[in-house]
């Protein structure tokens, strides 16, 4: 069997085969699906509803596409019945919590929307991928599309900043729901995020989403990899050169050294040495990258006295971590859905006591602990969030459940494990539930069957390449 029969033979299980009869629409209901696509790179505008951090419109219409094709559902739980009864078990804990320490109505409805939200995304995929066997060659070209359209909203931004064009700059302050435009927004300003939530969700969106793309059309579609490419190196390397922010140069270097083990043959020592060499050229740049840029340097030369940003990440995450550790019950069920703030107010003291022990200024922390309410309270991590609100049984319980969906489907080889290793990573600073990575995670190694090759072995999609 040559290797573009094992690509349709893997392929094809997922209904997206390597000839182009894919329908673009099989029923008007699949317009939501491709607004949906077109929405993925804006959430952070005011025109989407709240969740914790961000205002994504995406997550939405993909439940509102789930709900259109509610007659496909049974064939999406034969495959993801047990991510279908996990939000169970979370109402189930929260109804519980909720008695033991309170309720806080909106904020647990946001919390629940983030769940059902991921859920969502997941059974769209399947829905319009599996079931509807539609035009995946479609989807990406309208994916590079709109994540170049972002970019571009990001030059003009930028431009905004420099050339001061107020009208314009004026326009993208209203636009976004929490705005880094202006030079004296408390976020810290003078930067373009393009219409993200905030500059340092760049990175979620270009390796949690884009980067897998490559790797799941790779040696199917020569053509729309190199634009997907492309649109990564520039997007990527275009917010550095503006001035974005931090994040995204030390997810580039991460991503990069992901694609580096991925991409080289190390079952010979030529493939060895050359995946050696690049990335000790990686960790070249990366220490470059802490030289040349202040926030960086800083952060490497004080640590979290180095820079604001960076120490808030740690209390912020700090004070809840502390409350559920105080009380035993609560660690392991959870505080529910909405009741982070009840959470930090009982850690609150702890927590500061710990970072005084450590010799860190612990005033803006308890500031920010005595003054958090249900609604305005939130952690920047999706593992704070989630521990905290559901507890540590529904949090290893979640992590079984990933590991044991992929080896249920033969999934396990080396373009699996430095994806899923890159998804861990982008939601330590990230705590919507509803982003799109994980889903296409789960999706994908359900959709996709490769045999198990070992940790450093290229699989049947990656040795087409070769």
């Amino acid at each position: 069997m040559t290797n573009s029969d094992i690509i349709q033979a893997d392929f094809s299980k997922a209904g997206v085969t390597l000839d182009d009869d894919r329908p673009i629409l099989a029923d008007a209901s699949d317009f939501i699906f491709y607004a949906a696509l077109a929405m993925l790179p804006i959430d952070g505008t005011v025109a989407g509803p709240y969740m914790p951090f961000w205002t994504p419109l995406s997550p939405w219409l993909f439940l509102a596409y789930a709900v259109a094709n509610w007659r496909a559902l049974p064939q999406v739980w034969h495959r993801f019945r047990v991510f279908f009864l996990f939000p169970v078990l979370l109402v189930v804990l929260s109804l519980l919590d909720w008695q033991l320490v309170g309720f806080h109505r909106l904020p647990a409805m946001i919390s629940f929307s983030g769940v059902f939200g991921a859920l969502a995304c997941l059974v769209s995929l399947d829905i319009a991928l599996s079931v509807k066997r539609l035009s995946w060659r479609r989807m990406l070209d309208l994916l590079i599309l709109v994540y170049w359209f972002a970019f571009l909203v990001g030059v003009v931004q930028r431009l905004s900043i420099m050339l001061e064009w107020t009208t314009v700059r004026d326009f993208f302050i209203r636009l976004m729901s929490r705005q880094y435009i202006s030079s004296t927004s408390k976020w810290g300003g003078g930067r373009p995020q393009f219409l993200f939530a905030e500059p340092s969700y760049i990175g979620m969106h270009l390796f949690g989403v884009l980067l897998p793309l490559v790797w799941l059309v790779r040696g199917r579609d020569r053509k729309r990899v190199n634009r997907l490419r492309v649109l990564i190196v520039v997007f990527a390397a275009g917010s550095v050169l503006m001035g974005a922010g931090v994040r995204i140069i030390l997810d580039s270097i991460i991503a990069l050294v992901f694609v580096i083990i991925e991409a080289n043959s190390w079952r010979t020592w030529k493939g060895r040495l050359i995946a050696f060499g690049e990335l000790v050229v990686t960790g070249g740049v990366g220490a470059l990258s802490v030289a040349v840029n202040h926030r960086l340097s800083s952060i490497a030369e004080l640590g979290f006295d180095g820079d604001g940003s960076f120490y808030a990440r740690l209390w912020q995450s700090l004070g809840p971590g502390a409350g559920a550790l105080k009380h035993p019950q609560q660690l392991l069920l959870g505080y529910g859905a909405g009741n982070l703030s009840d959470a930090t107010h009982q850690g609150a003291d702890a927590a500061v006591r710990a970072l005084e022990r450590l010799g860190l200024n612990a005033s803006a922390p308890k500031g920010w602990y005595a003054q958090v309410t249900p609604m305005n309270m939130f952690t920047m991590s999706a593992y704070t969030s989630f521990f905290v609100e559901f507890g540590l049984i529904a949090s290893v319980l979640l992590v079984v459940m990933v590991l044991w969906h992929v080896s249920r489907n033969h999934a396990w080889n080396k373009t699996t494990v430095c994806w899923f290793l890159l998804v861990v990573y982008l939601y330590i600073q990230f705590e919507g539930y509803a982003f799109y990575a994980l889903p296409l995670l789960l999706w994908a190694v359900a959709a996709i069957k490769v045999r198990p090759l070992g940790p450093f072995a290229g699989n049947t999609v990656a040795s087409a390449n070769r």
